[in-house]
């Protein structure tokens, strides 16, 4: 009979608080998501289950084991087998004395209710079904075929702070806030065979969170992601939660193609089994149902940055294009992403009084209000500028109105931390002015927007901090300006940025620099035009329509 190791944990006593937590994060997972798991994992009863093993990391009360364990003894009916050879075929742990022995009470009951002998039963069971912590044993080898599970949803508050230390010293992958759940995952996929898969039901949040960046880097570089089925509204649980949850699998190999769905509040276990039957079937790229999408990927996102969130539709065609065509911020064709100046002292660096300080120190500022009708107003709005064109502080000896302004203002400017860190340098702005920017001309975006809102800067003004900006020595900016007018840029956009209260998203540069865009140099003098001819008059559907062209698309997936 197989025996456990005895982990870490033996030597660290289980908190009353932490228990608290354990038993309020157990979420039962439904009998018919736990099939789908299983399925898509490959855990069925033709194959001879006896000879493989699969994992349950956090076994609650049983709702993954007895499924588990129904197929394991049909498969050993099936194959000949008894039960005995079977003892080393399942392991599962649970952090609650109480969950282990509900979940051997059930098993015993199943396999007798089977026709197992009760003395085989009690053996097996005690032996797959043991007490301890999963994310701290002793050892942990690659001798899992399957890791299956829904792993806890404990907050990271609620976890005492010496388990937590020991969590993030056994675990590599829970940086920052992360969630319990990211150290399942990690202990999970270290376990795996070649070849075994690992799926849970779990939040997908460390998918595109800042916690979960160790994680995807992890998953990228060693593994291959096979399958995120989205069940944001599925009624998944026994209880309601707000969880975020997603079906994955993930196998220990080279990345492979990959498969992206997602799901309405009405996909249950028959739509589940259609699913099921649709992956099966390696030549339909996609397909579309009342109750899911979902759509085959020549291989997931390869980066450890935050995957894009999409329809299934959508993310194909953002790794199609991904694939073919070249980042927007290119030096072939010195083009760059950037943002607008921050004073660290808006109120004092920024003014309306031309004549305040003398005229060389006034450079006149774009602001967010002058690109809210597509066209660059000028406005009235300058910055109190105390760089030189070589990106040094001036002599305020050399600008006696300067400096008595700045002195006036002193106090203050002398309390911001990148005035603390230099004191003699106490009248900086937390960034330099580059004086080669103001000419140029750039395309100006809002930080904040509903919709992408290129405008184009023919030059003369500095963008302030609440405006990114692009400058190009290879396009023409009013090219790509209706090339970024156009909700294919804006999907890109829209898959990776944060998306804030009311739809508002967030234009910043990390985002702008995901977009994809054609070699300018190949593009058609018909298709330019019209990008033009669409930036000029705001036309985002006549942008759009010449940007497919552009990307070589024929459609604009939902």
């Amino acid at each position: 009979m197989a025996t456990r190791e005895l982990s870490r944990t033996d030597s660290l006593p289980l908190p009353v608080s932490l228990q608290e937590a354990v038993s309020h994060g157990e979420v039962f997972t439904r009998r018919w998501v736990v099939e789908t798991v299983l399925d898509l994992v490959g855990y069925t009863a033709e194959c001879d289950l006896a000879e493989m093993r699969i994992v349950e990391p956090a076994c609650g009360a049983g709702a993954f084991l007895s499924p588990i364990v129904e197929r394991l003894s049909a498969s050993c009916r099936t194959h000949g087998r008894s039960l005995l050879e079977a003892v080393d075929a399942v392991e599962a742990f649970d952090l609650l004395e109480r969950n282990v022995q509900l979940s051997r009470d059930l098993l015993v009951n199943q396999l007798v209710a089977d026709g197992w002998d009760l003395a085989e039963v009690g053996k097996v069971v005690h032996s797959w079904v043991n007490q301890g912590d999963y994310l701290l044993q002793e050892q942990i080898t690659q001798t899992a075929d399957f890791i299956v599970g829904n792993p806890p949803y404990i907050r990271l508050e609620d976890v005492p702070d010496e388990r937590m230390a020991a969590y993030r010293a056994a675990c590599l992958s829970m940086g920052g806030r992360a969630d319990v759940y990211v150290g399942f995952y990690e202990v999970g996929l270290r376990s795996l065979k070649p070849g075994g898969q690992l799926g849970f039901i779990c939040a997908d949040r460390w998918m595109r969170n800042q916690y979960g960046q160790k994680l995807r880097q992890l998953v990228t570089q060693s593994y291959s992601m096979e399958l995120v089925l989205s069940m944001h509204d599925v009624d998944a649980f026994h209880e309601q939660v707000s969880a975020y949850p997603a079906i994955t699998i993930i196998r220990n190999g080279p990345q492979g193609p990959a498969i992206a769905a997602d799901t309405t509040q009405h996909f249950g276990a028959s739509e589940a089994a259609e699913f099921i039957a649709w992956t099966r079937v390696a030549d339909q790229i996609r397909v579309d149902r009342p109750t899911y999408h979902a759509a085959r990927l020549p291989h997931w996102f390869p980066t450890g940055d935050s995957w894009p969130a999409a329809s299934p539709g959508r993310l194909a065609m953002l790794e199609d294009l991904s694939d073919r065509f070249a980042l927007l911020e290119d030096k072939t064709t010195g083009t760059r992403v950037g943002i607008g100046i921050a004073t660290g002292a808006d109120k004092i660096f920024i003014t309306h009084d031309r004549d305040l300080v003398e005229e060389d120190r006034l450079l006149p500022l774009a602001m967010v209000r002058d690109t809210t009708s597509g066209t660059l107003k000028r406005g009235d709005a300058y910055l109190v500028n105390p760089w030189d064109t070589q990106g040094n502080l001036v002599d305020l000896a050399q600008y006696p109105r300067l400096g008595a302004y700045l002195r006036r203002h002193s106090a203050v400017l002398r309390k911001r931390y990148v005035a603390v860190n230099q004191p003699e340098r106490w009248y900086k702005t937390i960034d330099k002015v580059d004086h080669s920017l103001t000419g140029r001309p750039k395309l100006l975006f809002p930080d904040m927007k509903l919709t992408i809102h290129p405008v184009l800067d023919p030059g003369g003004v500095y963008p302030h901090h609440n405006l990114y900006y692009i400058v190009s020595n290879t396009w023409d900016l009013r090219v790509l300006g209706g090339l970024l007018l156009s909700k294919v840029a804006e999907a890109f956009v829209e898959a990776y940025a944060v998306k804030m209260r009311g739809g508002t998203l967030r234009f910043q540069a990390q985002y702008l620099r995901k977009i994809r865009v054609p070699d300018p140099s190949e593009m058609s003098f018909e298709v330019c035009t019209a990008l033009i001819e669409a930036f000029e008059r705001r036309d985002v559907q006549a942008a759009t329509e010449a940007a497919l062209c552009a990307y070589g698309l024929s459609e604009l997936p939902d």
